[in-house]
């Protein structure tokens, strides 16, 4: 017996929420909160279980071989999330499409906010041997399934809905919660690390930001949940075609748009890590530095990022979205070449690779999401664009910092470009294959 999605009033009404029988318009405004919050709340859970991976993880469940060793391990637990990602959307478009976006949603939000929480409830690997490396695999698979189901097609409803020379503007929105995330994660870790001893910390204190991102999930959830489940929204998704499709039929039907718009967005996706994850790891293995100290100059980066994808809004809506992200990729390539030796220069040169990298992945992260949603047919339009993103990540960011400290231990820091490299020149390609974005201002 196939089950009838549950409309917008009905979900409204089973959490107590007032019913409204005639449709307004939704302004973009009031999707732009609902995005933020929801990236918020996705990027906190991200950069929690990252810096984890650096300061915590490998002491903890990889005692029984070196530092550097622990961390090749740990990254190599933390690229699981990005291969379970698309697995995650291929299920929960099925719940979409059966039960409605609201269900999708707040069974996706709670099984990412439990395999997060529970990862702060884990065992050493002195208390239960390899048993605690297998449930931390399991519970970052966890993460990565649930995180395919977190699409709300909100992304790409206030895209749709900008005005016509304000596309840019509003296409950045969605990548505020990305810094965001990252500043909340690096100045929590830097606290607790501050305030307790490191037997402490290791032992339980970093256990508590695994705590803070299942609350802030619940309270994001709720906050969607208002949303989308809304009938002016309902209406809104059905009026712009956001409706889920079957994927298979999406991927026979959109193949080519799916490679290139997952290529597209690869220098940034490239660069994400390679600013935010890969540099603690190298500077807490490799330097002398504080984690401390780097953790705050991360969040001070970040604040330059937040201010570059509010500037990257500005200039792809004057230049062009396409222009602004050739030359980012172009930019990135060259960061690529000299940067990352900086980050053995000292403080100074930490500086410089983060500020220089965070402006650079703010004025190209800010319009990633804004070369997916318009390329599709607009039924397919809510599947794709969850594709499209889930292979983004997959390929540009979710092996970058196991990469980058390889290629860097292996054959020196300038190595660790190569990569970074390699997704700036995917990005130069997706944009001159794809002739359909290269007519678009």
């Amino acid at each position: 017996m196939t089950s009838t999605p549950q409309t917008g009033e009905g979900v409204r009404e089973a959490l107590g929420l007032p019913i409204f029988k005639e449709h307004h318009k939704p302004s973009p405004g009031e999707i732009a909160i609902g995005v933020i919050i929801g990236r918020t709340s996705e990027f906190f859970d991200f950069f929690v279980y990252a810096i984890a991976s650096v300061l915590v993880f490998p002491k903890l469940f990889f005692p029984f071989v070196d530092a550097l060793t622990g961390t090749l391990y740990s990254f190599a637990i933390f690229a699981l999330a990005f291969i379970a990602r698309p697995v995650g959307s291929l299920v929960f478009m099925a719940v979409d499409r059966a039960y409605g976006r609201g269900t999708k949603l707040t069974i996706a939000l709670f099984m990412l906010g439990g395999s997060t929480a529970s990862i702060a409830f884990l065992p050493s690997y002195a208390d239960a041997g390899t048993t605690s490396i297998w449930l931390l695999a399991l519970l970052r698979l966890g993460q990565g399934f649930a995180l395919g189901g977190t699409w709300d097609g909100l992304a790409s409803l206030l895209a749709l809905n900008a005005p016509e020379n304000r596309r840019g503007w509003y296409a950045m929105i969605p990548q505020l919660g990305a810094p965001f995330g990252l500043i909340v994660a690096s100045m929590l870790f830097a606290y607790m690390i501050a305030s307790l001893p490191a037997a402490d910390f290791l032992d339980w204190g970093w256990r508590y930001p695994f705590f803070v991102a299942f609350a802030i999930n619940v309270v994001a959830l709720f906050a969607r949940l208002r949303i989308v489940v809304t009938s002016e929204f309902e209406h809104l998704f059905n009026s712009r075609d956001l409706q889920p499709v079957s994927v298979l039929g999406t991927i026979r039907s959109e193949w080519r748009t799916i490679v290139i718009g997952a290529f597209a967005p690869l220098a940034s996706f490239a660069l994400f890590h390679m600013v935010s994850v890969f540099p603690l790891s190298w500077v807490f293995l490799f330097t002398r530095e504080a984690p401390t100290s780097f953790l705050l100059i991360e969040a001070m980066a970040a604040a330059f990022g937040v201010v570059a994808v509010i500037a990257s809004g500005r200039l792809a809506d004057k230049y062009g979205r396409r222009r602004l992200l050739g030359a980012c990729a172009v930019g990135i390539a060259v960061f690529s070449g000299f940067a990352p030796q900086l980050l053995d220069a000292g403080t100074a040169g930490e500086i410089v690779f983060m500020v220089i990298g965070f402006i650079l992945l703010g004025l190209a992260f800010g319009q990633s999401s804004g070369v997916v949603a318009s390329g599709f047919a607009s039924e397919h339009r809510y599947t794709g664009s969850a594709l499209t993103s889930d292979l983004s990540w997959l390929f540009g960011a979710g092996f970058a910092p196991l990469a980058a400290l390889l290629l860097s231990v292996n054959f020196g820091l300038i190595a660790s470009g190569a990569y970074l490299l390699s997704g700036a020149l995917g990005t130069l390609l997706a944009l001159w294959s794809n002739s359909e974005l290269a007519s678009r201002n």
